[in-house]
């Protein structure tokens, strides 16, 4: 494997769960001999692109020619869009509740914490999210705000579609990273950016693509379930119709890479994904497992990482 050189420093401009972060190195290693040989992606899909934390990766350190980041949360395609078309007036908007912030009491802080969350919640039901327009940016600083200052740096969504995740108590949480977003702007340029279900990646899969699949977790138990991304959530069903999905774009000749959880940390004998992903590379490679109510649960477990090319 060559070395690869950094090209820039784009990185998520989001804490997320489940993001990739500690995996990318490994996943690296799994690409495509054939990407990994020439340091060149002709395109590339992410259908949960989630933090794009692994888009950004290889923005980072591959020539990436055609990018397509796909996902069903309208909330975090509207902030990426944002961050792509005009990161300046996000970034004064963050700077602005920076300042407002920082001089408050940790008291005030709570209480301006849950005021921003009240207006982001009321601002959804008046929102235009198919047309670009101003209240874009002041949606997605508050997003932002949320993300940095909440617990854990969770985006979770109750039944009535309304981000409920509760005040973080931060010391110095950096709200407003500004060469973060500037960076993560200049890889974005030249990508689609779309809000759908992963099956409309279809569209853009070809013989030769890479695609990347990183959809919410099948929960291991149930205090471990952090699939509330959107209101409709992501159910087993949905990772049956993923691994149909899977199949049929095997068969277009595309480069198939997907993360998921490996039941067997809980029960050895659960082989939902073994059995789902027949035929295919199947490995488990150990992860840190971050976010869990429960400290003495956290710690290294197994994740999957299913491919449908190279057997080593």
């Amino acid at each position: 494997m060559k070395v690869i050189k950094e090209r820039g420093q784009p990185k998520p401009f989001l804490k997320w769960a489940g993001g990739k972060t500690q995996l990318l190195n490994v996943l690296a290693t799994k690409l495509p001999e054939s990407i990994l040989s020439h340091l060149y992606i002709e395109r590339y899909v992410e259908p949960f692109v989630g933090s794009g934390a692994m888009f950004f990766f290889l923005k980072r350190h591959f020539k990436v020619n055609e990018s397509y980041l796909i996902d069903s949360n309208p909330e975090l395609i509207l902030a990426f869009r944002v961050v792509q078309k005009d990161p300046e007036t996000l970034i004064q908007a963050l700077q602005d509740l920076e300042k407002t912030y920082f001089c408050l009491s940790e008291k005030k802080r709570s209480e301006f914490f849950y005021h921003i969350r009240n207006q982001y919640n009321v601002q959804r039901y008046h929102l235009d999210y198919h047309r670009y327009n101003k209240n874009w940016i002041t949606r997605a600083s508050w997003l932002i705000f949320l993300n940095k200052t909440c617990y854990n740096g969770l985006f979770r969504l109750n039944r009535k579609g309304e981000f409920n995740v509760p005040f973080g108590r931060y010391k110095k949480p950096v709200i407003c990273d500004e060469e973060t977003l500037q960076e993560s702007s200049r890889a974005l340029q030249d990508t689609e950016i779309i809000c759908s279900d992963f099956s409309l990646s279809a569209s853009y899969i070809e013989k030769g693509t890479l695609v990347y699949f990183d959809p919410p977790y099948r929960p291991l138990n149930s205090t471990s379930n952090f699939t509330s991304y959107s209101r409709e959530g992501f159910s087993e069903a949905d990772q049956k119709r993923l691994a149909q999905f899977f199949r049929e774009m095997d068969k277009r000749g595309a480069y198939l890479i997907q993360s998921n959880s490996d039941p067997k940390n809980e029960d050895p004998e659960d082989n939902f994904f073994d059995d789902l992903y027949k035929g295919f590379v199947i490995e488990r490679v150990p992860a840190k497992r971050f976010i869990n109510c429960d400290a003495t649960r956290r710690g290294e477990i197994n994740e999957l990482i299913i491919r449908n090319y190279g057997a080593s």
